[in-house]
C-alpha cells in the first residue's frame, strides 16, 4: 500500500512565505480563538501555492464554555446573560451561528477538513453525548460541501469503545497525540504532537527526540496520514520528521 504522509504545524511558527517553501499543509489555530474576517481567508488562499492544504480548528464558541481561559483571546464581546449558551455543542443559536461562520471561513479558504478539539471538561455525560450527536447530524444534513470532521476528545471519560462508536455513527476521524494514544476510527490518520505530559497536563515546551519521531512515523499506517506539530519547536521538529 502506498502511503502519503503530510507534515505541518499547528499555526504559522515562521512567516507564511517561509512556511509555504517547506510544507504543503497547515492547521490554522487562530480560527479557534477568534475567527478572522472572510477577507483574511481570501488573502491566505490567494497567496498560498497551488495544491496547498488548509485545515482549520473550529471556533471555541462551539466546543468550549465561556468560562474557559481560552476566551481571554476572544476579541468579540459576548452578552453576559448569553454566555451560558456557548460551547459543549449545545443546541443554541449561539453555537450554530458560530458553526455557520466557521464553515463560511472554511469554504473561502478552500478547506475540506475541520478539527473539533474538545476540552477535558467536556465529559461523556448523557447530555453532552446527546448534544454532540445532534450537532454533527444537524451540520452534516445542512452542508452540501462534504466537510470531513476531525475530533480530538480529551479526558478519561471518553473510552475507546465510546469514541469508536461515535466516530463510526457520525463519520468522524479520531484525532490523537500518537505519543499517547492510538486512533480508534477514521479514514485517515490525523496526529497532533503537543509535547510532553506531566500529571496529564501538556507541556508544549518540548523538543521530540529522533527515536520518538521514528515511532510516530511507524504509526503512519494508513494510505493518508497527517502529522501536525504543536510544540514549542514545531517548525524544527516538523522539518526533522520530513527528513526521516
Amino acid at each position: 500500500m502506498s502511503k502519503i504522509i503530510k507534515v505541518g504545524t499547528c499555526g504559522y511558527p515562521v512567516s507564511r512565505e517561509k512556511y509555504y517553501k517547506n510544507f504543503d499543509c497547515i492547521e490554522i489555530n487562530v480560527t479557534f480563538y477568534q475567527l478572522p474576517e472572510i477577507k483574511t481567508a481570501t488573502k491566505w488562499k490567494k497567496e498560498s501555492p497551488e495544491g496547498f492544504e488548509f485545515i482549520i480548528k473550529a471556533w471555541q464558541l462551539i466546543t468550549h464554555p465561556a468560562s474557559s481561559l481560552t476566551y481571554r483571546r476572544l476579541k468579540e464581546k459576548l452578552s453576559e446573560n448569553k454566555k451560558k449558551n456557548y460551547g459543549f455543542f449545545q443546541p443554541t443559536d449561539e453555537v450554530y451561528n458560530a458553526w455557520k461562520r466557521t464553515s463560511e471561513f472554511a469554504r473561502e479558504l478552500g478547506c475540506s477538513k475541520i478539527l473539533f478539539q474538545c476540552p477535558s471538561s467536556f465529559t461523556a455525560t448523557q447530555e453532552n453525548i446527546k448534544n454532540f450527536k445532534k450537532f454533527f447530524r444537524s451540520i452534516k444534513n445542512s452542508e452540501s460541501d462534504s466537510f470531513i470532521f476531525i475530533w480530538e476528545p480529551r479526558g478519561n471519560s471518553w473510552t475507546e469503545k465510546l469514541i469508536k462508536q461515535l466516530c463510526k455513527e457520525l463519520d468522524l476521524v479520531h484525532c490523537v497525540d500518537p505519543t499517547r494514544n492510538i486512533p480508534v476510527y477514521g479514514k485517515f490518520n490525523y496526529f497532533r504532537l503537543h509535547g510532553t505530559y506531566y500529571n496529564n497536563r501538556i507541556d508544549y515546551n518540548y523538543q521530540f527526540s529522533e527515536s520518538e519521531l521514528k515511532k510516530v512515523k511507524k504509526l503512519c499506517n494508513k494510505s493518508l496520514n497527517y502529522v501536525m506539530f504543536n510544540n514549542s519547536t514545531m517548525f524544527e521538529d516538523a522539518k526533522r520528521f520530513q527528513e526521516l
